[in-house]
C-alpha cells in the first residue's frame, strides 16, 4: 500500500492512531496486546512533580516516560483497565524504579513514537516480500559469499576502536583471507574482495570487544544483511549468545 495514502502519524500517536495507520500499511487489525507484541514501547507523558524532584530532574514541565517492564508491559497486553507503571526510565534516561505501587494512568493516555511504528511497519513490509519471494537456487557465485567494502564499513565501521577502512585494505588477522575475506576474491583487485559479515562480526566481538547488542542491531539495520541474518542467529545460538 502507497503510505502516502494513509494518515500522517503525529509525532507520539494514541493507540487507536497507531492500529489504524498499521492497519492500512499492513491490510491486518491492530491491537494494543498486538502493537506490545511487536516490541513497540508505549509511554505516558508524566507532568511534573514536586514529590519525586529525582524523577524529573531538569524536565520541570514534564517528559515522556517508556513503560517496557515486562509486568507493565504484560498488564496492559492482557486488556487490563487502566495503565500501572512500576518501572520506568527517568527524565535523564536512566532505569528506576517508582514508588510503591506505582503511578496509574489512564489507557487513552498511551502513546507510540512514530519513527518506531513506521520502523515496526517497514519491518513487516520487508518480512511479506520475503516470504512471497521463490526460494533461492544456491550457485557458486562468490559474490554470494561476502559483502564488499563500503557495506563492511556502513554496517561495522563505527563499532570497534580501530580504522576499520585501513584494516580492510591490510587484510590481516580477521580481516584477511585467513579470517572473513573470501579467499580469493582479492586476487585480481582490492575493488573485488568481499568479506563474510558473519564471520567478520564474530571476528569483532572475539578480539575487538564489540558487544554482541551492537552487532545484532546491525544485521537489523542494514537491508544487505538481511539474506546473512538466519547465519547470525543460528551462528549466536551455536555459541550460546
Amino acid at each position: 500500500m502507497d503510505p502516502s495514502s494513509t494518515t500522517e502519524l503525529p509525532f507520539r500517536a494514541t493507540t487507536a492512531e497507531a492500529c489504524a495507520w498499521l492497519a492500512q500499511q499492513t491490510a491486518t487489525p491492530w491491537t494494543l496486546a498486538r502493537l506490545i507484541g511487536h516490541g513497540l514501547t508505549p509511554y505516558v507523558w508524566l507532568d511534573y512533580d514536586a514529590a519525586f524532584p529525582e524523577l524529573f530532574g531538569d524536565a520541570n514541565g514534564g517528559y515522556a516516560a517508556p513503560i517496557f517492564y515486562e509486568g507493565d508491559t504484560q498488564r496492559l497486553a492482557a486488556g487490563s483497565e487502566d495503565v500501572l507503571i512500576t518501572i520506568t526510565k527517568d527524565a535523564y534516561k536512566i532505569v528506576t524504579r517508582l514508588p510503591e505501587p506505582g503511578f496509574r494512568r489512564a489507557l487513552h493516555e498511551l502513546r507510540f513514537l512514530k519513527k518506531e511504528v513506521e520502523k515496526l511497519a517497514g519491518r513487516i513490509k520487508h518480512e511479506a516480500e520475503e516470504a512471497a519471494k521463490p526460494p533461492k537456487v544456491e550457485s557458486a557465485r562468490e559474490s554470494q559469499f561476502g559483502i564488499p567494502k563500503a557495506e563492511v564499513l556502513a554496517a561495522f565501521g563505527r563499532l570497534a576502536k580501530l580504522d576499520m577502512d585501513k584494516a580492510l585494505d591490510g587484510a590481516i588477522g580477521i580481516f584477511g583471507d585467513d579470517g572473513a575475506r573470501v579467499k580469493a576474491s582479492a586476487r585480481k583487485s582490492k575493488r573485488n574482495a568481499v568479506w563474510n559479515p558473519v564471520t567478520l562480526a564474530l571476528g569483532l566481538h572475539d578480539v575487538y570487544g564489540v558487544p554482541i547488542g551492537s552487532l545484532k542491531r546491525a544485521f537489523k539495520s542494514h537491508d544487505f544483511l538481511y539474506d546473512w541474518s538466519g547465519d547470525w542467529e543460528q551462528s549466536l545460538a551455536l555459541l550460546g549468545k
